[in-house]
């Protein structure tokens, strides 16, 4: 019985020098077929004592008649079934499968064979079961619990950690508390102080002047004179107003009365204030959490930059009594806040009598912000007056200058040095700089071989511009040769490029690829850097600053770079844009761009979302069997330093908006 036991536990194989499993694999060779080289199955025998599987002899013996191993001459007739190894076989494979199986299975095995087991030594073996069960489960318990024991580590240091950085973040937002409030009583001092004055100043003037002109006139003593002069021309100040105002004259109202009626428009003015600063707060609480982010990323960066100075430099923590960090945020938080809404201010169709509405696929201001001008698949360059748009209401504004050109027009570029010079691209790949007193072109490069995108005057070389194409190239051109002076072979369609604000060696690229491509002109084999994040095709690029660079695709986002550091400084959504070149445009902190829902959306640098938008009016009652859902925002531009933006769509209409509270 022991026996038994013994040999089912301890398998042959594992006993130290026994040579089993080199005869069993000498034996494997013996048994193999000589055709399929695997145990044979189905063995048949040949007339010349050859055995084989019965499939492989028969296949082979369809394109030979000869025996494998001998050659021997060989038909199907000769073949014989050899019942004598194939009973061998199957004990073979019998006996292989349970020395392949686990002592647990052959142990089954064997009290299915009916292996006489007695009572004593099934309980000795249930004992011996329930023993390494109850190991097996402990060990089990104890894996479960350092587990648990590893994931409450890493959370209390997960937690430790952000305890420290949310008590940093209380102590920034505590010193900037102080710093404020210090502030916020200065503030409320020096208004004190004014006010006090204003009514010192404001007292009759007539008691006032009775008084100064009792004193005598002495040129030597310069106190009174300045002061009496100073009053006078106060008083005459505010009676001027009044009348104006068709108020009684100050001289002729007493002084009582003159005190109950002057709190009037002070009252209202306060309560227009006070309703400004409520519609303000609103709009903090709106977006209160893009904010709070962007100011304890500021702060962050604040502490960083000082800890790896490793030095607490005053002229660079403070900045008219705040820190910089704190500083720069409340630029952010009053520059968000003050504007909360598109106003249209003028709106005028680049049709015309005899053509239907086109798309505007560009439009740009000249140099001076005085002239903008337009241009798409008309086949026409029209640049406008803005104050005549602007100030004359009508519903047709004829442009001041129009140009006629070979193809459909991708893009505008003003030069930002001689006023009447205006580049395009058009649909044939033509680059045309034109002057646009003369209304004709001065210069046609004809070397790209598909549609150009794109083209952009140098900001600081009058003659130098730039060109995108869909022949995957970017060519440098200037005014003073028939020819490009530089040409970048990119591999990949070009959408768009751009000229750093500050340098003409440094250009921006935006692909088909996804990326945008930074090139140093002097050294063009290889971009400096290359931003990679967006999805999609990268229809737009512009400069805010000579190191901030946004960008525009078609995946539905705005995206903010660090040139100088190649980072992805913030991502913007809140448009729809998934085919269509929409416009992207900048202008000190904010970004304006067009929707495929035909609305024109504004974001501040620091909100991933949009401050305002405006959607364009539905059709026309003449226009209402068109589907209105087509219609999509197709350009914009800002007026530098200027809340005002001009803002085109596919169906031509041009509207032009600013920013109000």
């Amino acid at each position: 019985m022991e026996d038994c036991s013994t040999t089912f536990t301890v398998p042959a194989a594992e006993r130290a020098g026994d040579p089993a499993p080199a005869a069993a694999e000498s034996e494997d060779k013996e048994l193999s077929c000589p055709i399929c080289m695997q145990i044979m199955k189905d063995v048949f025998l040949t007339s010349c004592g050859h055995s084989f599987c019965y499939m492989c002899i028969v296949t082979h013996l369809h394109n030979k008649s000869d025996c494998p191993c001998c050659a021997q001459f060989l038909t199907p007739s000769q073949l014989f079934p050899n019942f004598l190894l194939n009973k061998l076989l199957k004990k073979t494979s019998t006996h292989q499968l349970s020395k392949l199986a686990s002592p647990v299975e052959q142990f089954r095995h064997s009290l299915e064979q009916g292996c006489q087991v007695s009572v004593k030594e099934l309980d000795s073996l249930v004992s011996l079961v329930t023993e390494k069960k109850r190991k097996l489960e402990q060990e089990e318990a104890e894996r479960n619990m350092q587990i648990l024991l590893d994931f409450l580590h890493c959370l209390r240091k997960q937690k430790v950690n952000e305890l420290n950085e949310v008590q940093s973040d209380l102590q920034y937002i505590k010193e900037d508390l102080n710093s404020v409030e210090r502030h916020r009583i200065e503030l409320y001092q020096a208004r004190e102080r004014c006010s006090v004055k204003l009514k010192i100043l404001s007292s009759d003037p007539l008691g006032i002047r009775s008084r100064t002109s009792s004193r005598p006139m002495d040129r030597n003593i310069s106190g009174p004179v300045p002061n009496s002069y100073n009053i006078r021309g106060i008083t005459s100040t505010n009676f001027q107003y009044t009348k104006d105002e068709g108020k009684a004259q100050v001289n002729n109202i007493p002084r009582t009365q003159s005190k109950e009626a002057a709190p009037s428009e002070p009252t209202s003015q306060h309560m227009s204030q006070s309703g400004l600063a409520v519609m303000r707060k609103k709009r903090v609480h709106a977006q209160f959490n893009e904010l709070q982010e962007f100011y304890l990323q500021k702060r962050r960066q604040l502490i960083n930059q000082i800890e790896k100075q490793g030095n607490r430099d005053n002229t660079i923590i403070r900045r008219e009594g705040y820190s910089s960090g704190l500083a720069d945020f409340q630029s952010v938080l009053s520059t968000f806040t003050r504007f909360s809404r598109l106003r249209v201010i003028a709106e005028l169709r680049h049709g015309d009598l005899f053509h239907s509405p086109n798309i505007v696929s560009s439009i740009e201001f000249d140099r001076d912000d005085e002239l903008f001008a337009t241009a798409g698949v008309s086949r026409r360059i029209k640049v406008f007056d803005f104050s005549s748009v602007v100030n004359e209401p009508t519903d047709v504004h004829c442009p001041v200058v129009e140009m006629t050109t070979r193809s459909k027009l991708s893009c505008l570029s003003w030069n930002k040095f001689t006023k009447n010079h205006i580049a395009s691209s058009d649909y044939e790949g033509i680059v045309t700089v034109w002057d646009a007193g003369t209304q004709q072109s001065i210069m046609e490069y004809e070397e790209h071989e598909k549609r150009a995108w794109s083209v952009d005057f140098s900001p600081t070389e009058p003659s130098m511009l730039v060109s995108g194409s869909d022949d995957c190239k970017v060519k440098i051109w200037c005014t003073k040769q028939e020819g490009s002076v530089l040409n970048i072979d990119m591999k990949t369609n070009i959408c768009c490029v751009k000229y750093n604000p500050e340098s003409s060696k440094f250009v921006a690229v935006g692909s088909a690829d996804h990326h945008i491509h930074y090139y140093d002109l002097r050294n063009p084999c290889h971009p400096v850097s290359v931003f990679s994040g967006h999805n999609k095709a990268v229809s737009y690029v512009k400069f805010l600053s000579s190191n901030e660079l946004a960008s525009a695709s078609t995946d539905s986002t705005l995206r903010l770079w660090d040139v100088k550091d190649n980072l992805l400084v913030r991502t913007f959504k809140g448009h729809t844009n998934e085919k269509n070149f929409v416009g992207l445009t900048v202008n000190n902190d904010f970004l304006a761009c067009g929707s495929e829902t035909n609305e024109v959306s504004v974001y501040h640098k620091a909100i991933t979302k949009p401050v305002t938008w405006h959607k364009f009016g539905s059709p026309d009652v003449e226009d209402v069997e068109e589907d209105a859902g087509s219609y999509f925002i197709s350009a914009v531009c800002w007026k530098v330093g200027s809340p005002t933006i001009l803002a085109a769509n596919s169906r031509g209409t041009i509207k032009v908006l600013a920013l109000t509270a």
